[in-house]
């Protein structure tokens, strides 16, 4: 019996990415922490990004459609303002820094871009939007570590910094041993499209 080979796939999601120095303000305040728990899944700081819309496995094929309505609705919305701000736990497993600002202005642009995705015939979990950036995963049985993290920094309050670019991301989660990957499939500044 002939198998058919199974097209090329993309683990895909759309997001927003704080600058570098937002980052690297987070990560100083959490160096006791990587430290102390060396036993966490630490996520690498250069993939720090807030999800818009998580599309998982998609036929590569794809993806070229969502390029040109992706950067419409970018240059469609202004830049806005944002912070890192405060911690909390998924499930007691996932260490996340929250945001503060104009998440108004950011709620309508993941409506868009869960829009423009529909509107590609492309099926994806639509889960509420729960604003936050990833920081680290737990291990079962090692949840006290993560809780114990959060609440240290829950009082964090990072500088404020403009959203300006809407990023499609590509991953390599779920394939084999190594560490998940993010890479930039492609980003398109936000605003440029007004006169």
């Amino acid at each position: 019996m002939n198998e058919q080979p199974q097209p090329p796939t993309v683990r895909v999601f759309i997001a927003l990415a704080p600058p570098d120095r937002a980052k690297e303000e987070l990560d100083r305040e959490l160096g006791r922490a990587r430290a102390a728990h060396p036993r966490l899944r630490w996520n690498r700081i250069e993939d720090w990004h807030i999800t818009l819309a998580f599309l998982g496995e998609l036929p590569a094929c794809t993806v070229p459609l969502l390029r040109a309505p992706l950067a419409a609705l970018a240059a469609d919305h202004e830049p806005f303002p944002l912070a890192l701000r405060g911690s909390g736990t998924f499930d007691g497993r996932v260490l996340w820094s929250g945001l503060d600002g104009d998440l108004d202005a950011m709620r309508l642009l993941a409506e868009g871009v869960r829009s423009v995705v529909k509107s590609r015939g492309v099926a994806f979990a639509d889960r509420p939007l729960r604003p936050h950036l990833t920081l680290a995963r737990a291990r079962r049985g090692d949840q006290s570590s993560v809780e114990g993290i959060a609440e240290g920094i829950a009082d964090f309050t990072g500088s404020t910094w403009p959203a300006e670019r809407l990023h499609l991301v590509g991953s390599n989660a779920g394939r084999g041993p190594e560490p998940i990957r993010y890479r930039d499939i492609e980003a398109w500044p936000l605003g440029h499209g007004k006169a």
